[in-house]
């Protein structure tokens, strides 16, 4: 068994301290001179964030290749995997529809965007731009694998890894067991990726000292209700959802998951990626939870790409936030509407820090909203972004839990 650095996620915590205290000091005060300062934040925080951040996505494509092909090759019949997709996909949807539809009743009843001064607004042609639907649906069907893997086209890797774990599962008796290739393969990525985490205390203080000297701790003033609903929501979701999930639905304790899963938020929320937060993810659902590694193969990285309910949760709050910002009341309809945009915009969201912000432009679009009002949200979204990162993981792993007891391959044992 692969074995996680020791104390990571003391460390961790460590650094993320510090680097919020060393940031702090440089943006408030002056003590190490300009020049000095200027130094630390170029050559100390943003090389440093930018090598370990680089390092994670590094791995992304080779691991999510490796695993779901050699989870899907070895998972025997064809009716398995089918079953473990539906239920993967189903439980991914309804936890993003329940996560919307959380902040939009929590929105409605507490209205944070009430007496908001609409003094930040940005330009339009300033916003992130997404893409239609059509194209969403069109890039999940790449022309050319490898330019799709060389551009992180989430979507499409998964697509072409799973269609060839199916026909590697179909021709395994042809082809000498070349499945079992697969999974040494990937035995060998995940150590590349305990080798890359031991570092990740190091990484996360560059991370976080990078987004303080930038921003400092003034951004959250002007919408600190809006702040604090969403984080309040996003932890509601978290320990209500997946716990109803955990209690009932696995044979799995409640104390037991969220204590296995606390590297796993660190982590997630250091980075603020998703994808790259899959090799670590993967590593605690198999050792610490017991969920059958081919199941944790296809259910992680899939739930990378299209389980996104702590972005879910701030489409809808912001939804509701700019909406009463300009004066302006969702009919029940409406709300509805959110809900199925939500959702569905959802899959289409790439793994990696601030996407969300690109599918809230298509939202509030369709409401005619207006969008200069997504500089507020921009201000403050970066320690958002991070905190719903590590709902999103939670969620990946609760699902996989779920999904690997109804197969009969959750081995309690492990825990």
């Amino acid at each position: 068994m692969i074995e996680t650095p020791k104390n990571l996620t003391r460390n961790i915590l460590f650094g993320m301290l510090l680097g919020f205290a060393v940031g702090s000091i440089i943006y408030y005060t002056n003590i190490f001179g300009d020049t000095l300062s200027n130094i630390v934040e170029v050559y100390a925080f943003k090389l440093g964030s930018d090598i370990f951040i680089n390092l994670l996505k590094m791995l992304i494509v080779p691991l999510v290749f490796f695993s779901l092909v050699s989870g899907i090759s070895s998972l025997g019949n064809l009716k398995s995997i089918g079953n473990i997709s539906l239920k993967t996909i189903t439980l991914y949807l309804i936890t993003t529809a329940i996560a919307v539809s959380l902040s939009l009743f929590i929105g409605a009843i507490f209205q944070p965007g009430s007496g908001v001064n609409t003094a930040n607004l940005i330009s339009p042609d300033k916003l992130p731009q997404g893409q239609g639907i059509y194209q969403t649906i069109l890039d999940i069907f790449p022309a050319n694998i490898i330019e799709a893997m060389a551009n992180n086209q989430m979507l499409a890797i998964v697509f072409f890894s799973i269609i060839f774990g199916l026909a590697l599962n179909k021709t395994n008796h042809l082809t000498n067991n070349l499945s079992e290739s697969f999974e040494k393969l990937n035995t060998v990525f995940m150590q590349l990726v305990v080798m890359i985490i031991a570092f990740a205390p190091i990484g996360v203080f560059c991370l976080i000292g990078k987004f303080v000297i930038a921003d400092g701790l003034n951004v959250f003033g002007e919408a600190l209700k809006y702040v604090i609903l969403l984080i309040a929501t996003l932890f509601l979701h978290m320990f209500i959802t997946y716990s109803v999930l955990i209690k009932f639905f696995t044979r799995l304790s409640l104390k037991t998951f969220f204590l296995k899963m606390k590297d796993v938020a660190v982590f997630a929320f250091s980075t603020s990626s998703s994808a790259a937060t899959i090799p670590v993810t993967l590593k605690t659902v198999e050792n610490e939870l017991g969920v059958n590694k081919n199941v944790a193969a296809f259910v992680v990285p899939v739930g990378a790409t299209i389980n996104m309910d702590g972005t879910a949760i701030m489409q809808g709050m912001a939804t509701i936030f700019i909406a009463q910002m300009s004066g302006i009341d969702l009919s029940l309809i409406q709300y509805v509407q959110v809900v199925l945009l939500a959702v569905a915009t959802s899959i289409g969201t790439a793994a990696v820090p601030s996407a969300g912000t690109i599918t809230l432009v298509i939202i509030l679009q369709q409401f005619g909203l207006p969008l200069e009002a997504i500089g507020i949200i921009l201000a403050v979204d970066r320690i958002l972004d991070m905190t719903r990162t590590a709902i999103n993981v939670t969620g990946d792993a609760a699902v996989a839990c779920v999904v690997a007891e109804s197969e009969g391959m959750l081995e309690k044992s492990k825990v």
